[in-house]
């Protein structure tokens, strides 16, 4: 059931045959979300954790005017929602940003395997880690880098995080997000948007047609995004 997450996981750090067993046992239902769907609604208590098995979806706060900023994209393999197995109350929401299919694991089975299984408790913790990571790159990203930049640095990400899932086709992914979405990830208007994917074409470094991006120039790609895939934690080595 859980594929994505091995794959992710062994990328950091070797797991036995014995720790997938106990971690595919753990997964007990699977769940299925339509687009634009609440997975997870802002202020409730989950009493389970989600992995997104396929699709793609989105971390989210609703301000006052009504207006969204997305916090996160989730792919295959993410925990989308693990630190909410201890912050209990959840402080945002998490949205199907396309189809999802989802695995469910309850806080009790966390729990127990916390309490049994150091070394799949760690790599969890990890887990937890990268996502805090990759959220100080957008920090990074909004407060400093130009709209260029940024979209660069975003394609270089997801990029990367697809390819450990075997979600790429050479230097090409699918991304089935709406520009209305996309705007909210950025805090952007359409229009500037629009603007910021031709800038990247013009250079050379990304067609972006539909639904599929192609990245014909890594790069250039990694260097308008000043890339460094050290935050992903992709080296393999004891935990």
């Amino acid at each position: 059931m859980n594929d994505p997450l091995l794959l992710q996981l062994r990328i950091r750090d070797k797991i036995s045959d014995e720790e997938a067993e106990i971690l595919v046992k753990s997964f007990t239902a699977q769940r299925y979300y339509a687009a634009d769907q609440d997975i997870v609604a802002q202020d409730s208590r989950p009493t389970s954790s989600q992995l997104l098995m396929e699709g793609f979806a989105g971390r989210y706060k609703i301000l006052a005017d009504g207006s969204r900023q997305i916090s996160a994209v989730h792919v295959p393999g993410d925990f989308m929602d693990l630190h909410g197995f201890l912050l209990k109350e959840m402080a945002h929401g998490v949205v199907a940003l396309t189809p999802c299919r989802l695995a469910l694991v309850e806080h009790s089975t966390l729990k127990r395997l916390s309490e049994t299984q150091p070394h799949l408790t760690r790599m969890l913790w990890l887990d937890t880690l990268i996502d805090g990571s990759i959220h100080r790159e957008w920090i990074v990203a909004m407060g400093r880098r130009d709209a260029v930049s940024r979209m660069a640095h975003f394609v270089c990400e997801l990029y990367v995080r697809l390819k450990l899932v075997n979600r790429v086709e050479e230097t090409s992914f699918r991304l089935p997000l709406t520009q209305s979405e996309i705007a909210d990830i950025f805090g952007m208007s359409l229009v500037h948007v629009n603007r910021t994917i031709q800038s990247l074409r013009r250079e050379g470094a990304i067609r972006w047609e539909g639904d599929m991006v192609t990245i014909d120039n890594w790069a250039q790609l990694a260097r308008l995004a000043e890339f460094d895939d050290t935050y992903l934690c992709l080296n393999s080595e004891p935990r």
